[in-house]
């Protein structure tokens, strides 16, 4: 119950929400749209160098620099600290410049027994001027009392990261 109300903290304190598409008892699918300005392989570019933009209230061991993401099918969505480990999520499809897949349940979904298929994809603006980077999240298992409250918690904390790694984009071009 801690993480609910830590989760629910950071819910109140993220001023943007991405879309809930659906949510249910044992699932929920959050879609999160956001653009930058540069084009699609540098903003894929700066997605992979996680270490740089992931925000550190959602790691495990305090800081960023700890994070690393192996863009290879099996590839680990990993954070290390000495001897300390954690496997996020795994790389299941990578399209260079595109678009990375992975599966995995992130922070307290994993021991609550939960798991997803998460997308980053990178399209280029229909003006040509910049990137779509779009985030999804397809999560699914069963708890007690069920998903139906989570699916906003989890999108508060993905938009986060979202904007996050806009904004290192943003501050690579200013």
């Amino acid at each position: 119950m801690k993480w609910l109300v830590s989760f629910a903290l950071i819910l109140f304190s993220v001023g943007l929400h991405a879309d809930v598409v659906a949510k249910g008892e044992t699932g929920f699918n959050l879609k999160i749209v956001d653009e930058v300005s540069v084009w699609p392989q540098e903003a894929y570019d700066q997605f992979v160098r996680v270490d740089e933009w992931w925000l550190e209230r959602h790691s495990w061991f305090g800081s960023r620099k700890n994070f690393s993401l192996e863009t290879k099918a099996g590839g680990c969505f990993c954070e290390i600290k000495d001897d300390q480990q954690v496997l996020h999520m795994l790389v299941t499809f990578v399209n260079p410049g595109e678009e990375i897949k992975m599966v995995g349940g992130l922070g307290p979904l994993q021991m609550m027994g939960l798991t997803g298929g998460m997308s980053w994809r990178f399209e280029a603006l229909e003006n040509g001027e910049g990137t779509r980077i779009i985030q999804t999240y397809n999560v699914n298992g069963w708890a007690p009392g069920g998903l139906l409250d989570l699916a906003e918690i989890v999108d508060a904390v993905q938009t986060s990261q979202l904007k996050a790694l806009v904004a290192r984009i943003n501050d690579q071009t200013s």
